[in-house]
């Protein structure tokens, strides 16, 4: 029995979307398109939302790191995705300069576009040479202006639909 039929009897609403070995062709194919756009740069920092956007850009840097000789830096962006003008945006650690360089948000899934709107307000001030966004899924429902740079997958999906990514210990993306 396979992994999406064993899933889908223990949670029947749920529909397996990506398995690991997927996210790992789409992870690999993102930093290659990462190295494409970005083979001039020495350095590129990769700004992953948390929590499942900092594992995925992790899993980009292993990735940029083995095909490219980019120096790529890790951040880690906090911040109140229900309420982002409750708490300010936290960018952890705060010792890596933006300043010339390009940076890339990375998020497990693009929806309305909010939580990355609202992610630009740290970094702009900073003057980044280039800000893009990464993506493994993206549903296409964006109520901001914004764009999905790089994507691992586009999924047409209802408003009611929910895509859930897992990143730790089981890795894959459901639908429900």
């Amino acid at each position: 029995m396979g992994s999406n039929q064993l899933y889908t009897m223990k949670h029947p609403h749920q529909h397996l979307i990506l398995d690991q070995t997927q996210i790992k062709q789409k992870v690999k194919r993102m930093a290659y398109e990462i190295y494409e756009h970005n083979f001039e740069e020495k350095d590129l920092v990769l700004a992953g939302i948390h929590e499942n956007g900092s594992l995925l850009a992790d899993m980009l840097a292993t990735q940029l790191r083995s095909i490219s000789p980019i120096n790529v830096q890790l951040l880690t962006i906090k911040l109140n995705k229900v309420s982002p003008l409750e708490t300010p945006v936290v960018l952890e650690p705060e010792t890596i300069a933006i300043a010339g360089k390009v940076v890339i948000i990375v998020d497990d899934v693009l929806n309305t576009g909010k939580t990355l709107a609202y992610t630009l307000t740290s970094f702009l001030p900073q003057s980044p040479k280039k800000v893009e966004i990464a993506t493994l899924v993206n549903r296409h429902h964006t109520l901001y202006p914004v764009a999905a740079t790089y994507t691992g997958l586009s999924l047409a999906t209802t408003l009611r639909e929910h895509v859930e990514v897992v990143l730790q210990d089981e890795v894959a993306a459901y639908l429900h």
